[in-house]
């Protein structure tokens, strides 16, 4: 990694023969106010003084560490943005502008926010790239970037120790810290973030942070310095516009609050098939939500998380700006029996059309409703619609597919569309009770009894 000093750069000049004016010397008298060379000096010559500053610019540019993102310029960015909404596009603008502004002038620190897609790591590179032009040097560098790097300084056969490393980032004169909110949150990636962010908040150091994640769901210590008012400018570029009729009701305050962030998939008391199964159940949940294709089945006993991980499902789609549909199954059907009532604010083909048609759609606690003829008729169709329709779909249930009535469950288990996890983990409730009596009868006795 190229360093940055504020020292001046001292260098042997070197003759050039093409120069008409040193004649190849390198270095020229500077006039006298009579118009006479003044022998007693001698200065850089024009062609020497323009080289200097090709090697200055390049070193600039080795320093930024922005690699193929020195494309992403104000100039090839649309200042309204590219959303096609005339209100996205003004409060792109306001964005805009303050990166600009931010790019002439850097001090305190921008954070640039939004969803996926929006134009936040353009801006931030499009204000490293500006103040490189400008001659002022700038450190671009993405949050999993940096903690790999930082702990690949450990190995024997790396170029930088680590705190030489770490001290040139946390000292850059100016740090653009893309992706912040990507990392793996381990104690480790949390202290190392602590240290850079508490070191620049303190010191001032013009800082550009481009958040992946809401800020208010980023780590207390992190949020607490970015929305520090006295330093920090917050610019969102797109609040979510989540349809109404794809949004979370006031029934739903527990799932809305469930996040794949918050789920322990860890679960370090369990033993390492448990453990190993509920890793990879997160994971495909995970990868499901950032490209939902076909359907995804879990199943398993109260309370192993499988509600959590659908909801979390969700919840990353409406961060991405995405509809998606969660709907309890019982409570789906008590919903559209009282549709037939006079006093009904929704008709039934409204409420019925719009689970069926949803983009995405979540099924939780599927057979748990009552199974009355009419409530196997309506669950049939939706299920054999989609399935027909082949839209992505999310259902959690209890027990197993043979306890599903068949010409549902056959459809559920088509491997074709399908992916079926059985989690193998016991209640989080009970289970976190248990470690709870465990830790208090191994600190009164030392061992467990």
């Amino acid at each position: 990694m190229d360093t940055w000093s504020d020292a001046e750069e001292t260098e042997e000049l070197s003759p050039s023969s093409s120069c008409p004016i040193c004649k190849g010397a390198g270095f020229v008298h500077p006039l006298l106010p009579s118009g006479k060379p003044d022998f007693s000096q001698v200065v850089a010559c024009r062609c020497t003084q323009q080289e200097s500053d090709k090697e200055s610019q390049a070193r600039l540019q080795r320093y930024s560490n922005l690699g193929a993102l020195t494309r992403l310029t104000f100039d090839n960015l649309l200042p309204q943005g590219r959303s096609g909404n005339p209100i996205s596009q003004e409060q792109f603008h306001l964005v805009y502008e303050a990166a600009k502004t931010f790019a002439t002038e850097a001090k305190g620190w921008l954070i640039l926010a939004g969803p996926s897609g929006c134009g936040k790591t353009h801006l931030a590179a499009a204000i490293a790239n500006e103040r490189v032009s400008q001659g002022q040097p700038a450190f671009f560098i993405s949050t999993p970037d940096l903690l790999g790097r930082l702990r690949s300084t450990f190995n024997t056969d790396s170029e930088i120790p680590y705190d030489e490393f770490f001290d040139q980032v946390r000292n850059a004169p100016l740090l653009v810290l893309d992706d912040l909110g990507a990392q793996t949150s381990t104690p480790w990636a949390k202290e190392k973030l602590d240290q850079l962010l508490n070191h620049r908040c303190n010191g001032e150091l013009p800082t550009v942070i481009v958040a992946i994640i809401p800020i208010e769901q980023l780590e207390d210590r992190i949020r607490t310095r970015l929305t520090d008012s006295g330093l920090c400018q917050i610019c969102v570029i797109e609040e979510k516009q989540v349809l109404l009729e794809y949004s979370w009701g006031p029934e739903f305050e527990l799932q809305k609050n469930m996040y794949f962030s918050k789920f322990d998939w860890r679960r370090v008391n369990l033993p390492p098939e448990q453990r190993q199964n509920l890793e990879l159940v997160f994971h495909s949940a995970l990868d499901f939500a950032k490209s939902p294709d076909g359907w995804l089945v879990l199943l398993g006993d109260t309370g192993c998380g499988k509600t959590h991980l659908a909801a979390a499902i969700v919840n990353y789609r409406y961060e991405a700006n995405q509809p998606a549909l969660f709907v309890v199954v019982p409570d789906f059907l008590d919903h559209l029996r009282s549709t037939f009532t006079p006093e009904s604010k929704v008709s039934y083909d409204q409420l019925f059309e719009s689970v069926k048609n949803a983009p995405l759609l979540v099924l939780d606690d599927f057979g748990e409703q009552t199974t009355t003829p009419w409530a196997r008729e309506k669950l049939y169709q939706v299920i054999n619609y989609r399935y027909n329709a082949q839209l992505p779909t999310v259902i959690t249930a209890r027990g197993s597919l043979d306890e599903i009535d068949s010409p549902i469950s056959s459809r559920l288990a088509d491997p074709k569309i399908t992916v079926v996890w059985n989690i193998i983990v016991p209640d989080y409730r009970t289970d976190a009770t248990a470690s709870r009596k465990k830790i208090t009868r191994g600190g009164r006795k030392g061992r467990w009894s």
